[in-house]
């Protein structure tokens, strides 16, 4: 768990476009993240062609820094391990 309050958690996700795509990032709130990218607002260029999109995954890092470390480690991943890591 994250220190202090959750607000200060960052979050690691999992979207699932409506093509079938997989798209991962991180955020503070995943909340508005993904209603932000249902609007097309706040950048991902990569999920306004692919709208509608559905949080699909996601797992709490302590930090900016190690959601980062891990979203990278995870950007890496085949589709086939994205989604046995959904399971």
């Amino acid at each position: 768990m994250c220190a202090l309050k959750m607000s200060s958690c960052w979050y690691l996700y999992i979207l699932r476009c409506a093509d079938g795509s997989l798209y991962t990032g991180i955020t503070t709130d995943l909340e508005r993240r993904t209603r932000e990218h249902n609007q097309g607002k706040a950048g991902a260029k990569y999920t306004k062609a692919r709208r509608p999109v559905e949080l699909v995954y996601s797992e709490v890092s302590e930090n900016r820094s190690s959601a980062s470390i891990r979203e990278a480690a995870v950007k890496k991943m085949s589709r086939r391990e994205k989604l046995a890591l959904m399971k």
